[in-house]
C-alpha cells in the first residue's frame, strides 16, 4: 500500500463505532410534512431531503469523493423499518458482547425523540399484524426467523452497473422523464405507475444534486490547501463529479467514481445488506483498457484508486438490533465483488484488472469488499495462483464458486443465456444476474431444521415451546422402524417450509408497500420500462430462497438413529431420548454421548451412509418449497419462484442457542453446523471426504448456495508443492464432482486463543465467520469459539 492509503487505513480501522442520526431525521421530517402522500412520494422526498442536506466531507486521503454518514465508522438510523430495538436497546450499544456502537448522550436523546414519530408505523410493527395467529407463534418460537427482512430493504441485489457507465445518470433521468409525461392515471395502476416514475425522478435528481455537492466541496477544499499535488487531485475530484452529474464516464477514473457513487446512495437508501457491486472486473475494463493504451493511467495509480474504494466500503456501519446482529456477527454489509469467470463466448474472462482487483484486496487485507472468484475448468492457471498467494495470507478471500454447476442451474431456471454467463456473485455466495434479477436472490428467512427435527420425534410438539402446531406421527419412543422417522420428519418440515413462505409473503407484501426503494429499481432492469419496483415485480427475473440452518446436524442425527436404534440396537429409542432430554447429565449421559459421537457415520467423511440420508431429508423440504411462489409471480418476472440455500451467515450460532440437545451428541444450546460445512470435529478423513460429502447434496436445486468453509494450518501453505496441491483440489471439487462454493480459513488454533486472550494485539485478524469476512476481535465470544471449534484440515 501507499503511504496515503497505509494512513488512511489505520484512521478508519483505529475510530470507534457510534451512530449518526442525519439520515433519520431527514426521513422523519420527509415523511411528517406530506403525510397524507403516497408512501412512495414520502419515501422519494425522504432520500432527497437527506442526500441535499446531510453533512459530507472529503478526507485527507481521499482519491473518491462520497460518505455514507457524518462521521468515519458511524452507522445511520433507519426509523421507518424499525425503532423498538432502538428504544430498548439504546443503552446497551456500548455493552454489546461484540459489534458494539458508542453513540454520545445528545445522540441517543434524538434517537429517541425520532422513535416516538415512528412508534406503530414502522414495516416490524406492520410485518407482526400480518404475521398474526399460527405465524406470529411459530415466528416467536425462532424455529423460523425471519426478523432481518423485516427491518431490512432491498437487499441480496446487485445494479446495473454496466448499463449505468455505459448511459450515465442524464440518460435514466430522461428516461424517467419521458415516461412521466407518456403515463395516464385514467386507473389505480397508471395512477401508482405515475407516482413511481415522479418519485425515481425526484430521487434521481437528488443524486445528481448531491454528486454536484461533492464537485463544488472538493473547489473549496482545493482553495485551502497548499500543498500543490493536493490541489491538482481536489481539481480532478470535482472535474470528475461534476461530469458524471449528467454525463456517461470517458475515463476509468470517472467511472470508478460513479461506480462508488451508486453503491453508496443504494446504501443511503435503504438498511437492506448485501448491495453488491457485480463483476468489476468486466464493466470497469473497458474504460481501463482505453485509457492505458492512451498512457493516460498507470497500473498504481489504479491499485491506488481501487484501494481507496475497498477503504470506502469498510468504513459503511448498519447497525441492527441484537436478534439480528448475532445472526451477522462482525457487522458485515456483505458487498460483494466479483471477478474472473467466463465471456459469454465461453472462454476465460479474466484480463488485467482481474489481478489488479485481486491483488489490491490481498495489499489492503480488509473485511469489504466481499471478494469472490467464478471458477471454471479452463481458468487462467497463473491467475488461480495468485488467487491461492492471496487466500494464503489468512482473510478469508478470496472464496471461488462454480461456473459449472451455476450456469446450467440458471439456465434449468429459464435464465436466458446471455444472462445466465454474466452472473455475480451476491451478498455470501448466493448468486444472481446482476441489474436483472429482483429483491432477495437469498436472505429469505431462516428454518431451523433441528427444531423441526426435534419436533418430528416429538409427535409434531416442540420441546422448546411445548406448542404443537403440526399433528406429528407419533413418538419416537414408540417408533419401531426408522421409515417412520423419515415419516415424522417428512411431515414437520414441509409444513413448516409452507409456514416459511407464508411468512415471507407478509413480509414481502409490508415492504412492497412500505418501503419501496426507488433508486434501486431504476438501476434494475426493466423496472423503469413497467413502472414497476423491484419488490413489485419490475425485474427480469425473481427467484428467492429461504436459509436451513443446521444441514449437518440433521445427518449426523439420522445416522446415529438408524445405525445405533433401530439397525445395531445399541440404544433403545427411549435410552436415546432420555440422554437427550437430559441434555446428556447422570451417570450414563457422557457413555451415551460418546457413543452418539463415535458409533455412527458423520456428513463430511464420504460415507454414502450418511450422506444419503441427508440427501433424502432436503429433498422432502425442496420438493415442498417448489410447490409456492413468491408475491410477484405471474407479474412479469421469469420465475417468481423459490429454491433451498444453505448460506446461514453466523446464524448457526444463535439458531443452535434454542435448541436444546440433538441425537447426534451436540449439548443444549451449543452452535449448530454452519452452512453446509461438516459439524465442528466430525470431518475427520480430511478436506477431499468433505468435498465429496458437499458434491452429494443436489446442488443444483440448492441456488441459494452451498456453502463449504474449511479452516487449514498456514503450514498448509507454506510450500508451492502444497499451495498446487491446494489447486489441484480446487480443480478437482469444482470440474469433478461439481462443487457449488469453497472459502478457507487460513489460521491455527493456536492464533484464534491467544487473540481472543490479547484482542489488543491482535485487531487486524480476520476470519471468514460465513459467507463473509470479520474482524476477529468484533466477534462475540460465542462467535470466537464456533470458529476455534471447526475442524483444522491439512492437504
Amino acid at each position: 500500500m501507499t503511504e496515503r492509503i497505509n494512513r488512511y487505513r489505520e484512521r478508519i480501522l483505529s475510530s470507534t463505532p457510534s451512530i449518526c442520526t442525519e439520515r433519520a431525521r431527514f426521513y422523519t421530517d420527509a415523511y411528517r410534512l406530506r403525510d397524507d402522500q403516497p408512501v412512495i412520494i414520502k419515501r422519494a422526498y425522504g432520500l432527497k431531503k437527506t442526500l441535499e442536506n446531510m453533512t459530507i466531507r472529503i478526507e485527507p486521503e481521499d482519491l473518491l469523493a462520497g460518505n455514507h454518514s457524518s462521521a468515519i465508522y458511524a452507522a445511520p438510523i433507519f426509523p421507518e423499518y424499525a425503532v423498538e430495538w432502538i428504544i430498548k436497546e439504546i443503552d446497551e450499544f456500548e455493552k454489546r458482547p461484540g459489534d458494539a456502537y458508542y453513540p454520545e448522550r445528545k445522540t441517543k436523546e434524538e434517537l429517541l425523540q425520532i422513535c416516538r414519530f415512528w412508534e406503530g408505523r414502522t414495516t416490524l410493527d406492520k410485518g407482526r399484524a400480518l404475521m398474526s395467529g399460527t405465524l406470529g407463534e411459530i415466528h416467536d418460537t425462532s424455529i423460523i426467523r425471519a426478523e432481518g427482512n423485516l427491518t431490512s430493504g432491498d437487499a441480496h441485489i446487485a445494479a446495473h452497473h454496466r448499463k449505468i457507465l455505459e448511459k450515465g445518470l442524464g440518460w435514466y433521468a430522461a428516461l424517467t422523464e419521458e415516461k412521466l409525461r407518456q403515463s395516464e392515471a385514467s386507473t389505480e395502476t397508471d395512477q401508482e405507475k405515475r407516482d413511481f416514475y415522479r418519485s425515481v425522478l425526484i430521487s434521481l435528481k437528488a443524486l445528481q444534486v448531491f454528486i454536484s455537492r461533492y464537485a463544488a466541496l472538493a473547489l473549496e477544499s482545493a482553495a485551502k490547501v497548499k500543498n500543490e499535488k493536493r490541489w491538482k487531485e481536489l481539481e480532478l475530484i470535482s472535474e470528475n463529479c461534476l461530469h458524471i452529474t449528467h454525463s456517461r464516464p470517458e475515463n476509468f477514473y470517472q467511472a470508478l467514481q460513479l461506480t462508488f457513487f451508486i453503491q453508496l446512495v443504494l446504501q443511503i437508501e435503504s438498511n437492506g445488506h448485501s448491495q453488491s457491486l457485480g463483476r468489476m472486473d468486466q464493466y470497469l475494463y473497458p474504460f481501463y483498457k482505453e485509457d492505458k493504451e492512451k498512457g493516460l493511467i498507470s497500473d498504481d495509480f489504479v491499485m491506488e484508486l481501487l484501494e481507496s474504494l475497498w477503504l470506502k466500503l469498510v468504513s459503511m456501519k448498519k447497525i441492527r438490533s441484537w436478534s439480528h446482529t448475532r445472526f451477522s456477527a462482525g457487522g458485515p454489509l456483505y458487498q460483494n465483488v466479483t471477478i474472473g469467470g467466463q465471456l459469454r463466448d465461453g472462454s476465460d474472462a479474466v484480463n488485467d484488472l482481474s489481478y489488479l482487483i485481486l491483488r489490491s484486496v490481498g495489499e489492503t487485507k480488509l473485511t469489504q469488499p466481499n471478494l469472490s472468484v467464478r471458477f471454471h475448468q479452463k481458468i487462467n492457471p497463473a491467475f488461480l495462483k495468485e488467487c491461492v498467494d492471496v487466500i494464503r495470507m489468512g482473510f478469508g478471500m478470496p472464496a471461488f464458486n462454480n461456473d459449472a454447476i451455476v450456469i446450467p442451474s440458471f439456465l434449468n431456471l429459464g435464465v436466458e443465456a446471455e444472462d445466465a454467463w454474466d452472473y455475480s456473485a451476491i451478498g455470501c455466495i448466493e448468486t444472481a444476474v446482476p441489474g436483472k434479477w429482483g429483491y432477495r436472490c437469498t436472505g429469505k428467512h431462516f428454518l431451523n431444521f433441528m427444531r423441526v427435527f426435534m419436533a418430528a420425534l416429538n409427535n409434531g410438539t416442540d420441546p422448546v415451546s411445548g406448542k404443537q402446531f403440526c399433528p406429528g406421527t407419533g413418538r419416537f419412543e414408540d417408533f419401531t422402524d426408522f421409515s417412520q422417522v423419515m415419516k415424522a420428519w417428512e411431515k414437520q418440515v414441509r409444513f413448516y417450509a409452507k409456514v416459511g413462505i407464508e411468512i415471507d409473503t407478509a413480509i414481502d407484501t409490508v415492504l412492497r408497500d412500505e418501503t419501496p426503494d426507488l433508486l434501486c429499481s431504476a438501476f434494475t432492469d426493466p423496472c423503469l420500462e413497467r413502472g414497476m419496483t423491484v419488490h413489485q415485480g419490475g425485474s427480469k427475473y425473481d427467484f428467492v430462497s429461504g436459509l436451513q440452518v443446521g444441514i449437518a446436524n440433521l445427518a449426523d442425527s439420522l445416522a446415529v438413529i438408524k445405525k445405533l436404534v433401530f439397525e445395531e440396537k445399541r440404544l433403545t429409542p427411549l435410552q436415546l431420548m432420555e440422554a437427550v432430554n437430559s441434555n446428556f447429565e447422570g451417570p450414563d449421559g457422557e457413555k451415551v454421548r460418546q457413543l452418539l459421537l463415535n458409533g455412527a457415520p458423520k456428513y463430511g467423511n464420504d460415507d454414502d451412509y450418511v450422506d444419503s440420508l441427508i440427501g433424502e431429508a432436503y429433498h422432502y423440504y425442496i420438493d415442498e418449497i417448489s410447490k409456492y411462489g413468491t408475491i410477484r409471480e405471474g407479474k412479469g418476472p421469469i420465475g417468481g419462484k423459490y429454491y433451498a440455500g444453505t448460506s446461514s451467515i453466523s446464524g448457526n450460532v444463535p439458531a443452535g442457542s434454542v435448541v436444546p440437545a440433538t441425537p447426534d451428541g451436540r449439548k443444549a444450546w451449543q452452535p449448530l453446523a454452519e452452512g453446509a460445512s461438516p459439524s465442528a470435529g466430525a470431518d475427520r478423513q480430511g478436506p477431499t471426504a468433505v468435498m465429496k460429502s458437499l458434491a452429494k447434496l443436489p446442488t443444483g436445486k440448492i441456488l441459494g448456495g452451498v456453502l463449504l468453509n474449511q479452516k487449514l494450518s498456514p503450514l498448509s501453505l507454506q510450500t508451492e508443492e502444497k499451495r498446487e496441491k491446494l489447486i489441484s483440489l480446487l480443480h478437482g471439487f469444482f470440474d469433478r464432482l461439481k462443487g457449488w462454493h469453497i472459502q478457507f480459513n487460513i489460521i491455527d488454533r493456536e492464533t484464534l486463543l491467544a487473540a481472543k486472550k490479547d484482542p489488543r494485539q491482535y485487531r487486524d485478524l480476520i476470519v471468514r465467520v460465513a459467507g463473509y469476512s470479520a474482524f476477529y476481535t468484533n466477534l462475540s465470544e460465542e462467535t470466537q469459539d464456533d470458529i476455534i471449534a471447526r475442524t483444522e484440515q491439512a492437504i
